[in-house]
């Protein structure tokens, strides 16, 4: 016991001395982050929750960013808007269906991990392209599918939710993907982090949110033709910048949306110690008439990232249907 005891610490030892990096120290004289063998290091747990919005506000038109004053302000009201425990309809607050018959709102604010924070560069979108931070213009196929996803949108609003089988609720409903687990990954309500590990031929990418573990190789290898839940992911080295490539989305996993010919190209660079830039341009020609591109600075985060059980069980969504059905009979009696 003793011999497989003392085995075991030198195989942690020679891990531990595998996976080693420069030390902050080295860092702040200027030397990058390195593996072993020789990559940037982007090892860790990242957190990107931010409240700067993905679309510059309308009434910040003409204004990129922020001063430290007017950020401070904006992270204030951002967070009073958004605050579950201050709805209120008459000061225009989201109110999910809670005015309908029988509505609920999800959760108060207890359960929110939003951040409190615009990012550090204090623009008012992560859009940074086009200029005026807001996504191009719709192509009509484009126009159309937004108004019918809107229109889905009100009917669940009005408690009529499409519930007829388990496939007309979307990927996050069913447990399958995270709302803003992505590709690309967006700031939202909580669960705002990423853990990668890495070794010379592959990156994973794990999201806390519905704990996607995204597996993408470094060889630079062509796209095959399977459509997956979060595309199909080549990586490649560009310099200090991990480039990132994916293609064959299912439809239902597109980003607002955006349908499954989205393509992507996200970037990830560590800045310093403690900051790992991200950045992700979309494109897709059905839907947009250009491609855009945000970007988002992630935190180093000390923290471990924990299991995401999602619904246990999945109750939720055989009550969701049980409950459409339930709505339906009782609609039918009443037409007798």
């Amino acid at each position: 016991m003793l011999r497989q005891g003392l085995l075991f610490l030198a195989a942690w030892v020679l891990v531990i001395a595998a996976t080693s990096v420069v030390p902050h120290s080295a860092l702040a004289q200027g030397t990058q982050l390195l593996t072993t063998w020789g990559d940037p290091d982007l090892n860790g747990v990242w957190d990107f929750r931010t409240i700067t919005p993905m679309e510059r506000p309308e009434e910040l038109a003409d204004k990129a960013t922020l001063t430290e004053e007017e950020a401070a302000a904006f992270a204030v009201e951002a967070s009073r808007r958004a605050d579950r425990d201050l709805i209120d309809s008459a000061e225009g607050g989201l109110l999910y269906a809670a005015e309908a018959e029988g509505g609920v709102v999800p959760y108060n604010e207890f359960w929110y991990d939003r951040g409190a924070n615009v990012i550090g560069t204090r623009r008012t979108s992560l859009i940074t392209d086009p200029s005026n931070g807001r996504f191009p213009p719709l192509t009509p196929n484009g126009q159309r599918h937004m108004d019918e996803q809107r229109e889905i949108g009100r009917e669940e609003q009005r408690g009529r939710p499409v519930a007829d089988k388990p496939d007309d609720r979307g990927v996050g409903d069913r447990c399958i993907m995270g709302f803003n687990a992505g590709p690309p990954m967006v700031p939202s309500a909580y669960n705002n982090n990423i853990q990668l590990f890495q070794t010379a031929d592959y990156v994973v990418i794990l999201n806390e949110m519905v704990h996607n573990a995204r597996i993408v190789p470094l060889d630079g290898r062509s796209h095959g033709t399977i459509r997956q839940w979060a595309g199909d992911s080549s990586g490649r080295w560009d310099n200090n910048t991990l480039v990132v490539d994916t293609t064959n989305f299912r439809q239902e996993t597109s980003l607002n949306g955006s349908g499954s010919a989205m393509h992507l190209i996200e970037r990830f660079t560590r800045v310093d110690a403690d900051t790992l830039n991200y950045e992700v341009t979309t494109e897709n020609p059905e839907i947009w008439t250009s491609p855009w591109t945000m970007q988002v600075p992630m935190s180093k985060n000390q923290d471990e990232i924990y299991e995401y059980a999602c619904h246990e069980g999945n109750y939720s969504m055989a009550t969701i249907l049980r409950g459409a059905r339930l709505e339906e009979m009782a609609a039918a009696e009443a037409a007798r």
